[in-house]
């Protein structure tokens, strides 16, 4: 049986923990700051409750840049809330729509929300990555994300 493989990245956010839970819940929310630098999101379903899950695209803002995993200017995923904790945690099954298997398989990215003194914690953990993520482009999209919804929020 191969390792996991897992990659992980963390900010510290001026917000609340209950505002940066909220903006993961929230469709409209998740489309303006989940999708990494040069690519836009479309949210074509939500339902944020455990059990409940999304489906989305990630779309390079330029084609020749992107080597989409689902074409060759997207990423489309579908995702499960498996577990929501208020205020605390969240975790997604993600799974990339894609027929090259190096994308295949079911990624679980657990997000951690802690207080601290200068707002809110955030740190990302993304476990049985597809092994076509490279760790480095896979830590700069979370790092995208999480500038994101610092300025979402901040």
């Amino acid at each position: 049986m191969t390792e996991s493989i897992v990659h992980s990245a963390t900010r510290t956010i001026l917000a609340s923990p209950r505002a940066i839970y909220r903006a993961f819940l929230d469709a409209e929310s998740v489309a303006s700051w989940r999708a990494p630098k040069g690519m836009t999101a479309k949210v074509f379903e939500f339902d944020a409750r455990p059990g409940g899950g999304y489906r989305m695209t990630f779309v390079y803002e330029k084609a020749e840049a992107g080597h989409g995993k689902s074409t060759e200017d997207a990423d489309v995923f579908t995702g499960r809330f498996i577990e929501l904790v208020p205020d605390e945690k969240i975790v997604e099954a993600v799974q990339f729509e894609s027929a090259d298997p190096a994308f295949a398989g079911t990624m679980t990215i657990t997000t951690l929300l802690s207080a601290v003194r200068d707002g809110t914690k955030v740190t990302f953990v993304a476990e049985h990555v597809p092994p076509g993520i490279s760790a480095a482009d896979h830590t700069l999209g979370m790092d995208s994300s999480l500038k994101n919804l610092a300025n979402l929020l901040e």
